[in-house]
């Protein structure tokens, strides 16, 4: 992977990232106040199927 295709890479995570806070302030702040109240474990497990769910788009992709 050479560097241009991991800056491109880097700003659609972070358009994707903006679209909800800004189509929906509201309802990013409410599913944001959730996310607080999970214990560290469930935020683990949910960081982990994210990682996994990438890792095969990218295996699929390649």
């Amino acid at each position: 992977m050479d560097g241009d295709t991991f800056w491109s890479a880097l700003a659609l995570v972070l358009v994707i990232e903006g679209l909800l806070p800004f189509l929906s302030p509201g309802g990013w702040r409410r599913g944001f106040g959730q996310l607080m109240q999970l214990r560290d474990g469930q935020l683990r497990f949910f960081g982990l199927c994210s990682i996994l769910l990438g890792l095969a788009l990218l295996w699929l992709l390649a």
